[in-house]
């Protein structure tokens, strides 16, 4: 199969590369011809890179792994060269300045794209590229997963049609693992720590079952697994960037746990929902 995949970062030359190694033909945009991610690894040969966002629409299947930031942005420019292919969301985060989920900004913005999915688990970039086993949540229709699994065989995929539970795992995790690696300096000890933590993750879990997800979702690699991972790890960018702030240091590079925390309370106001846990952990970080 021919894939298109856009963003060149780390997560987007590492998905650009585990399609490559599943036996497709991938097309890799960069803005502005950038590839900035995992430099030092050797590009497969059946992956071909391009600034000019053109070549992509000859592609039968779409990945979009730009930041959460600049998701807006590219599904804007990709509007021009749509040919009713599949997308799968591979970006973790909401939107800073509404709070809207990836699969939101896509509706909004390319609402002709009626197939569309999220991936999202336990999967830092390095390790994807290198190709150390890695598991993830595949959500979506059945013709978005049956691209997906063709697209990443290379991977443990997960299916489900719960493309607003994926979501919110990925928006979670963040949260929390910005809040774990806070309270790992911050706190009084373990115990008050998985206290904090729970309750926090708890919160979001409420949010999750107002917008109708499953809560079953929580429980799979999007939920338990990729929170695992994030928020017991000084790899993770949040985890770092926590304790970071707590020790009133500088922080480098996208947080996206930032954003995270302060969408998922913004989206809890709006639903009525209470959630004095991550408000508390807001306020106490500054944010």
């Amino acid at each position: 199969m021919k894939i298109g995949v856009f963003g060149a970062g780390a997560w987007g030359t590492a998905l650009a590369y585990t399609c490559a190694k599943s036996g497709n033909e991938v097309i890799h945009w960069g803005y502005n011809g950038i590839f900035d991610g995992l430099s030092d690894l050797e590009k497969p040969t059946n992956v071909t890179r391009t600034d000019d966002m053109s070549k992509l629409q000859d592609c039968e299947y779409w990945l979009i792994v730009t930041p959460a930031a600049f998701f807006r942005e590219t599904v804007r420019k990709m509007k021009n060269i749509y040919k009713n292919q599949p997308i799968l969301i591979c970006t973790k985060g909401m939107e800073g300045d509404t709070g809207q989920f990836m699969s939101e900004i896509l509706n909004e913005e390319l609402p002709e794209c009626a197939d569309f999915g999220v991936l999202s688990g336990p999967q830092f970039a390095r390790e994807v590229a290198t190709g150390i086993p890695t598991g993830s949540t595949l959500a979506g229709n059945e013709k978005v997963r049956a691209g997906g699994h063709i697209a990443l065989s290379e991977l443990y995929l997960q299916d489900t049609d719960d493309v607003i539970g994926t979501q919110l795992c990925g928006v979670g995790k963040n949260a929390e693992s910005l809040i774990s690696g806070y309270l790992t300096i911050k706190s009084g000890g373990e115990n008050e720590r998985a206290l904090t933590f729970t309750r926090a993750w708890n919160e979001i879990v409420d949010i999750a079952v107002e917008m109708g997800a499953d809560c079953g979702t929580f429980l799979g690699l999007c939920g338990v697994g990729d929170l695992f991972l994030s928020a017991t790890s000084t790899t993770s960018r949040n985890f770092s960037a926590g304790e970071a702030i707590a020790r009133g240091e500088e922080y480098s590079g996208t947080v996206e746990g930032i954003f995270a925390l302060r969408g998922l309370i913004r989206r809890a106001e709006k639903l009525n929902i209470k959630t004095p846990v991550l408000c508390e952990m807001k306020e106490k970080m500054g944010l």
